[in-house]
């Protein structure tokens, strides 16, 4: 989350009269993420998440990443509701930006992973994919193998930049995965952006999962690559094997994995550090003047990348 588009207070006085959600008494602006431009807004029923979506979000994916939170709250998934307005509309235009509000979840998102967060995660991811099953909407992982080949080609130039000779082991490391990418996966819904701070915790009850901007049709299996990179790496940068085993045991529980798909993540682990090392690259180098937003270092995911680029098999993951 994080705030690049200014709200006053006659806008969103005007937009939350479009809603039956009482009287509004307070908004602030959420200064993390890096997509959209997030508000905390405070009425007198309730609190809620105001969301404008900034360009780099494509509208016409909207109904998609809107629709499949309220299908997944309707099958009891902790995950924001949209809030529809008094038109039944879900999505509307406030300062421009396409806009919606969805409903408040309470929790904090853990800012020390334990072993046990590793599990809940594990199990919330199966849990999800097993709950979007029937959500009838498809939509491409636009960040995948061409979309990273493109990020690529936008910050070539300046990589260096941020450390001499990235540039060139991003096109090595591409090249590889281009070549060995898997085709015949188990695929479905996965939300692709499960990081700490997308997951809410009360006590050592996970409370909730944010942030779906990123959700789209792939193999299942990268989305545990995804939280491997995310919850399994320590602040030295080591690769704590307890917390993978974990995770990948508590998505076994509710959905077994393939053999097939636990051959292949170490490659798919790959994938997804070089995808998080190169959306951080782009926005460390197109950082907007004046945003509210923190940038987050792309070398963080350098290391990842090599630790994964340096395992043999899957025991490396604590699997057998």
């Amino acid at each position: 989350m994080a705030v690049y588009t200014e709200v006053t207070d006659d806008d969103l006085l005007d937009f939350v009269a479009r809603y039956d959600v009482g009287t509004l008494v307070s908004y602030k602006g959420i200064a993390e993420g890096i997509e959209n431009s997030n508000y905390l807004v405070q009425t007198d029923r309730a609190a809620f998440i105001l969301t404008l979506y900034e360009r780099r979000v494509n509208a016409a994916d909207l109904p998609y990443f809107i629709g499949l939170m309220d299908h997944l709250a309707a099958q009891g998934f902790t995950c924001p509701r949209p809030i529809r307005a008094r038109d039944g509309a879900v999505l509307a235009s406030l300062c421009g930006r396409p806009a919606a509000m969805v409903s408040f979840l309470t929790g904090m998102w853990p800012k020390r992973i334990l072993p046990r967060h590793c599990g809940a995660i594990g199990a919330t991811a199966a849990t999800l994919h097993r709950d979007a099953r029937d959500f009838p909407m498809r939509r491409a992982n636009d960040l995948s193998l061409a979309g990273w080949q493109r990020l690529h080609d936008d910050t070539r130039a300046r990589a260096h930049e941020v450390q001499p000779g990235l540039a060139e082991a991003l096109e090595a490391e591409l090249a590889h995965l281009a070549r060995h990418w898997p085709s015949a996966l188990p695929e479905g819904v996965i939300h692709a952006d499960l990081f700490p701070d997308n997951v809410f915790f009360l006590g050592e009850t996970l409370s909730g999962v944010i942030d779906f901007y990123f959700a789209c049709n792939d193999f299942l299996a990268y989305e545990l690559a995804i939280c491997l990179n995310a919850w399994c790496f320590e602040p030295d940068a080591s690769f704590n094997v307890t917390k993978a085993r974990l995770l990948l045991a508590g998505y076994a529980k509710v959905r077994p994995l393939e053999p097939a798909e636990i051959a292949a993540l170490p490659l798919l682990a790959r994938g997804a550090a070089i995808r998080f090392l190169l959306t951080r690259l782009y926005d460390w180098i197109n950082h907007p003047e004046g945003a509210l937003v923190r940038r987050k270092d792309p070398l963080e995911y350098l290391h990842r990348l090599r630790f994964h680029q340096s395992v043999a098999d899957v025991a490396a993951y604590g699997l057998g």
